[in-house]
């Protein structure tokens, strides 16, 4: 029988993310052979996929990658931040990525049943592959396919990723300056309140109606506006969707390396500087876990587990 390090159990955690029991079972059932070590986990895919399906995901990545006019962007989804640091896991999604730049499939179920990069099995295989190595549950949650004159930002190792269309003449599109206008719009979008829309004229009427419902409604409760008639506060409250139309619309908002200007007056000024149009058509923007209700840990409780207390 093979003697297992600690070495070679912190070398298969390094290189599979797994837990250090886990990976010493298998070193274990290997007689201490690594690649074995892996199959073995691997061999496991379906059961662990299974098991791990109810758990919490909520770390992960967002990410990137960008082939000539074209940018896809994804959310890939894990237990824990140590497996999001995983270079295998990063590979992963750098490979899932160029999945979905090649294949353009419609959704995520679409994705699911594509062939992953380089292999003939699906991207569902993979992923049940990939977990069971890795040993978290992983979840593809979301991805977007952009074509035109692009600029892209991804924030610190992944929490935020954007991806920014705009029309504009091919000559302004290769104008170093327009890179640099283009990549601030990128950062702006990740540095601040994430707007919903680019424009006022996007905001759908029924959004508009629903904040002025609200607006009127907070009029009223205050004890000043007890006698104005509807017409008046219908006018207050006009007045006061400048504020919503901020929050809500990027080109409405403060930029954020000269609060003296908006995005939408930062966008004419470089326009006029580079003597040609320059419009912003659509943003995506992925912030990691978003809306995905995080898991509450309890260290004292985990550590009892460890010690068995």
């Amino acid at each position: 029988m093979a003697n297992i390090t600690a070495k070679d159990v912190a070398a298969l955690r390094a290189k599979t993310g797994l837990g250090m029991m886990d990976c010493k079972k298998a070193l274990v059932e290997a007689d201490g052979d690594m690649d074995k070590a892996i199959k073995i986990l691997r061999e496991k895919g379906l059961a662990t996929a299974a098991k791990k399906e109810s758990r919490i995901a909520a770390e992960g990545i967002v990410d990137i990658l960008v082939k000539g006019n074209v940018a896809a962007i994804v959310e890939v989804n894990t237990e824990t931040d140590f497996v999001a640091k995983n270079e295998s896991f990063k590979t992963f999604v750098k490979e899932l990525l160029e999945t979905i730049i090649d294949k353009k499939p419609a959704d995520v179920e679409a994705l699911m049943a594509t062939p992953f990069a380089g292999t003939s099995s699906t991207v569902d295989a993979a992923l049940v592959e990939k977990i069971a190595v890795i040993g978290e549950k992983i979840s593809i949650r979301r991805f977007a396919l952009v074509e035109g004159t692009l600029s892209t930002y991804i924030h610190g190792t992944g929490t935020t990723g954007v991806i920014v269309k705009f029309e504009t003449s091919a000559d302004v599109a290769g104008n170093e300056k327009f890179a640099e206008f283009a990549k601030n719009i990128a950062l702006q979008l990740a540095a601040g309140n994430p707007p919903e829309y680019v424009n006022i004229e996007d905001v759908p009427a029924s959004a508009v109606e629903e904040e002025k419902a609200t607006l009127i409604a907070q009029a009223k409760n205050d004890p000043k506006n007890a006698n104005k008639p509807e017409a008046i506060l219908e006018k207050m409250v006009t007045g006061r969707l400048g504020k919503f139309y901020e929050r809500v619309c990027l080109v409405e908002q403060a930029y954020v390396k000269d609060d003296d200007l908006t995005v939408g007056k930062y966008v004419a000024a470089t326009a006029k500087e580079l003597g040609m149009d320059i419009k912003i058509v659509s943003f995506v923007l992925f912030e990691k876990g978003e809306g995905i209700q995080k898991r509450e840990e309890n260290f004292a409780e985990e550590i009892a587990k460890l010690t068995n207390k």
